[in-house]
């Protein structure tokens, strides 16, 4: 029975403002750098580039002002 309780607190893994914006800035940029690269406008894969390191920085950020998922298992959510 306590597995079981266990198994299922991993059930919010990645449900948090913190990883949906920063996977949301993430598909973007690769929408935006997919778009650079074919349409041959490299000024904008570079750009895609950065949005892609923003997007973890964001996250990161967003996670340490308490919008991710605690550390800590026994902490309330």
């Amino acid at each position: 029975m306590a597995e079981e309780l266990d198994a299922h607190e991993d059930d919010r893994h990645g449900q948090t403002p913190a990883a949906w914006t920063a996977v949301t800035i993430v598909m973007i940029a690769f929408f935006i750098g997919t778009l650079g690269v074919v349409l041959g406008q490299y000024i904008l894969f570079w750009i895609a580039v950065g949005l892609v390191v923003l997007g973890g920085i964001v996250g990161k950020v967003m996670a340490m002002a308490g919008l991710g998922m605690p550390r800590d298992k026994t902490a309330p959510r």
